[in-house]
């Protein structure tokens, strides 16, 4: 009876105990959770964040694409859904004939008052230069573009004082600098809201950054802290020499001073076959429970040191020792995962991998290329399609074609495409496009070669046209498919999205690299439809798009 008791007192503290592991192990799987890097994949670059009570967002450059600024939201920094754009109407943002990588620069986001901000610059257009929006609600509508006068260079950024007072903060060309120096200067004025004008006298607060022969001292961001005023910035231009830099000041006019510890973020020392690269343009904040973190952006290189993806948005953890902000502490290095528990975990409903195209606005994923100005596409024409009207304006001008795309989040992927299209002659053509820009992109189409039908696949690198496959194809409907494994692309055909014809394969998808094709942007997956100059009443319906990352 004595053993019984025993080894049944035994076995209750055992259940007991295990009762108490799982419940710990259940509690510690609902709250360790992790960000993943980049929290923004594909080519959101420059990212400026702010946070307001328990709410978090992103803003990044869009360049040449229509809308312009994406903006995003997350309660925990781990997860983000998209919202909006800042710039969605015609009104607020004109790209007409912008040049490659031109356009929308490198915004900031700030919130005062029960107001958000956004600040940035227009490069490239006969009405260019600086200007900020405002919204009492982040996603929208956000006012119309107040231009700022007086305010040269690019990267603007807001600073909102204790006193209520608002400050500008740009860079600038030094008045001695030769004509090919990318020696810049950093400067500050009060700008008053009510009269939307700079008032006061500009400050030079820095000149030339803090790294020997340092390029391009650029992104300045201005913050208060423990009774200093901090201002960090970008230099070293934002290729592998990419670094972020930190100086301060008891006056937000200066003089400053340089963190002995310059820079405070930089990846150009681990060289090029480290798996990030380019880390920069950063943008620091406070969680609201008083831990530091900074986004910035950085590439994920692969198949050498090229970058498909253009430049993405990471998140890398900030510690204060002795007055001075310390990123990435014990790591000296942005890394791919990072614990966060003090925020919870909020995800929000994923982006379906495929696009019925059922709803009757398109999602947030699609973009156009530059400000569009005729009405070319439409979901309501015929239910549950988009039907896309052919437009004479060609991909590989400077112009908006009827392109619709979303970008390449992945070094491996699938993308594919349902058409429905009767070509009427040999002048048009419509499909998928995999897209840096004018002068490096795949065209992959339906079209007519002498009054035969054909599917076609034609590299454009360096603005030279190479046709890579061309089969014969009579059918009405077909679906075009694309899959990459790092750098080595495949392009098939099928009548029923079963049975495929590989028609190329192993094609060198470096064509797509920033390394090669320059710029400022990363690669979109697009349908397209030309009349290649001429006029037309054509169109053609896309039953589905899908797309899936298979890194």
């Amino acid at each position: 009876m004595k053993f019984f008791l025993t080894t049944l007192l035994g076995t209750m503290l055992f259940l007991n105990i295990s009762a108490q592991q799982t419940k710990s192990n259940k509690d510690s799987f609902k709250t360790e959770h992790f960000i993943t890097n980049p929290i923004l994949k594909g080519f959101y670059p420059d990212p400026s964040i702010c946070r307001v009570k328990d709410d978090y967002y992103i803003v990044n450059s869009s360049f040449e694409y229509f809308p312009g600024i994406p903006i995003f939201h997350s309660k925990d920094l781990a997860n983000w859904e998209q919202i909006g754009y800042v710039l969605n109407r015609p009104e607020q943002l004109n790209l007409d004939s912008v040049r490659v990588s031109g356009g929308v620069y490198a915004p900031t986001i700030r919130y005062h008052n029960d107001t958000f901000y956004v600040i940035n610059t227009l490069i490239g257009m006969p009405k260019g230069g600086n200007y900020y929006v405002y919204a009492t609600n982040p996603a929208g509508p956000w006012s119309n573009p107040v231009w700022i006068k007086d305010a040269p260079g690019i990267d603007p950024s807001l600073f909102f004082d204790n006193d209520g007072k608002a400050y500008y903060t740009g860079n600038g060309r030094p008045v001695d600098n030769t004509p090919d120096s990318k020696r810049r200067h950093i400067w500050v004025q009060e700008l008053d809201l009510k009269t939307q004008k700079l008032v006061g006298e500009k400050s030079i607060i820095l000149v030339g950054g803090a790294m020997v022969n340092a390029a391009n001292a650029e992104s300045p961001h201005i913050y208060k802290k423990g009774g200093f005023y901090y201002l960090m910035i970008a230099e070293g231009g934002t290729g592998d020499n990419h670094a972020v830099t930190v100086f301060r000041s008891k006056n937000i006019t200066g003089p400053y001073e340089a963190n002995r510890k310059n820079p405070i973020l930089t990846h150009r020392n681990l060289g090029r076959n480290f798996p990030i690269a380019c880390t920069g343009h950063a943008d620091l904040f406070e969680t609201q429970k008083g831990k530091w973190w900074m986004v910035l952006l950085a590439v994920r290189p692969y198949g050498g040191f090229h970058y498909n993806l253009g430049r993405e948005t990471f998140i890398a953890p900030v510690i204060w020792e002795d007055g001075w902000p310390v990123v990435c502490p014990n790591e000296g290095r942005v890394l791919f995962k990072y614990p966060q528990t003090e925020l919870g975990f909020s995800p929000f409903k994923a982006t379906p991998e495929k696009d019925d195209f059922n709803a009757d606005t398109l999602s947030y994923d699609w973009n156009f290329l530059r400000t569009p100005r005729k009405s070319f596409w439409s979901l309501t024409e015929r239910k549950g399609f988009l039907r896309m009207h052919l437009l004479p304006e060609v991909i590989t001008d400077l112009v908006s074609p009827a392109f619709i795309g979303r970008r390449q989040q992945d070094t491996s992927f699938s993308a594919s495409l349902n058409m429905t299209f009767v070509p009427k002659n040999d002048s048009e053509s419509a499909g998928m496009v995999l897209f840096m820009n004018k002068d490096f992109h795949f065209r992959f189409e339906k079209l007519l070669i002498s009054g035969i039908g054909y599917i076609k696949v034609t590299r454009r690198l360096d603005g030279i046209d190479s046709i890579l496959a061309s089969v014969k194809y009579t059918g009405n409907t077909v679906v075009l498919g694309v899959f990459a494994k790092g750098q080595d692309y495949g392009f098939k055909i099928s009548s029923d999205n079963v049975n495929w014809k590989l028609i190329a394969d192993k094609v060198d998808g470096r064509t797509l690299s920033r390394t090669n094709s320059g710029g400022f942007t990363g690669a979109f997956i697009g349908l397209y439809a030309t009349s290649k100059k001429q006029q037309s009443n054509n169109y053609v319906d896309f039953d589905w798009f899908s797309y899936k990352g298979l890194d």
